[in-house]
């Protein structure tokens, strides 16, 4: 038999792991703990943003409706005033509409955005409603190109640049895709317009077309899953520290005899 190992064990002893190499695997982990941390607790701050938002929206929604904003307001029209209920009074400038591509709880078509001349002249966008595939020519449709003044209730929008899930708007084909303001604006020669659109609430027009009122408010929370998930893989994380931990120190006691290997 070969002789006894040091501390009386016979079993090799482990490869003994440097103290730099103990204190970059340490330092690693806790970043790494830290950062998991950091991410879970910026998602609970995200969800209640989200909360907030959702809350100050539905309020705007369900409030009664305040004059839409004119130009003196137009450089003032931003992220807050989203959703906001609205009411304004014009004209239709019917052969200036514009039909935007949509898919609606109807199914595909498209929506109507109409100008309409406000008193003082200026211009704001109306998506009127939804029209289906095969009623897009204003011939199909007639009884509902409403003539002389006329008064629109909805909700107020931001224009829409393109954006990263959209087709590229095709203003020489007249082909569009989202509903930006002054894209259209500058393809229909329009001036004076507002910087938004106003979503036509559900009131009928006659023949029954355009459908408006189908504005969808939708906005995806699922930050509380996220948090757990960071959370969770921060516990994970410092649970294989523990048992490696914990581990390496059996190893350590074994190889010097304090404890039967495996006991």
């Amino acid at each position: 038999m070969g002789p006894a190992g040091p501390g009386g064990g016979s079993g090799p002893s482990p490869a003994p792991i440097s103290l730099l190499r103990r204190i970059v695997f340490g330092v690693g982990a806790a970043l790494v703990f830290v950062v998991l941390l950091g991410l879970g607790t910026w998602q609970v701050e995200r969800r209640a943003w989200k909360l907030d938002l959702i809350a100050r929206v539905d309020a705007r929604v369900h409030a009664p409706p305040v004059p839409a904003p004119g130009p003196t307001d137009w450089p003032r029209v931003g992220p807050d005033d989203a959703y906001r209920h609205v009411r304004l009074s014009g004209t239709f400038l019917n052969d200036r509409e514009t039909l935007v591509q949509a898919v609606t709880e109807r199914g595909g078509g498209f929506w109507v955005l109409t100008p309409l001349r406000r008193p003082d002249g200026s211009l704001v966008l109306i998506n009127r409603g939804f029209v289906p595939g095969d009623r897009r020519d204003p011939a199909t449709r007639a009884a509902g190109q409403v003539a002389g003044a006329t008064t629109v209730t909805g909700l107020l929008r931001l224009t829409e640049p393109r954006g990263a899930f959209l087709r590229s708007n095709d203003p020489k084909d007249d082909r569009w895709y989202s509903r930006d303001v002054a894209a259209i604006a500058a393809a229909r020669g329009l001036t004076d317009v507002a910087p938004y659109f106003v979503d036509a609430d559900a009131a009928p027009n006659p023949g029954g077309l355009p459908v408006g009122g189908l504005t969808v408010i939708a906005f995806p929370n699922n930050h509380l899953v996220y948090a757990l998930t960071w959370y969770g893989m921060a516990l994970m994380l410092a649970g294989v520290v523990v048992y490696l931990l914990r581990s390496r120190r059996r190893e350590v006691r074994v190889s010097k005899g304090r404890e039967p290997f495996g006991g």
